[in-house]
């Protein structure tokens, strides 16, 4: 599944475009430790966070995750937003909880990390 395919499901706004037409997610991973998601994640996925901070990118890009979704349509601070850009990392807020987004993203198709530590 492309990344432009998730927008509508999640309700979401897009932030910052990335590749949002290329790049295919394989999966999903959902959580907000920083270095759970290096440990855990799986190149190609979409992460589902709360987080806002320009850190959010560096993780991404360490990984390989094309996308990132805020979720609880957090304020999204304007660094993180230049480096998502510089990144061409997919940067996309919902109002949606985690929880939600997660349930959005399974019904469409997309499993979990399979990466393991």
């Amino acid at each position: 599944m492309k990344v432009n395919e998730i927008v509508k499901p999640l309700e979401a706004e897009i932030v910052v475009e990335g590749d949002i037409n290329q790049n295919e997610i394989k999966g999903g991973y959902c959580g907000d430790l920083l270095s759970d998601c290096i440990a855990h994640a799986s190149e190609g996925s979409v992460w589902v966070t709360i987080h806002s901070h320009p850190n959010i990118v560096a993780v991404a890009v360490l990984v390989g995750m094309p996308c990132i979704v805020i979720t609880n349509f957090q304020e999204i601070d304007p660094q993180t937003i230049e480096k998502a850009r510089q990144e061409n990392i997919t940067l996309l807020r919902t109002s949606l909880t985690s929880y939600q987004a997660v349930a959005v993203l399974s019904r469409c198709g997309i499993p979990g990390s399979k990466k393991h530590a």
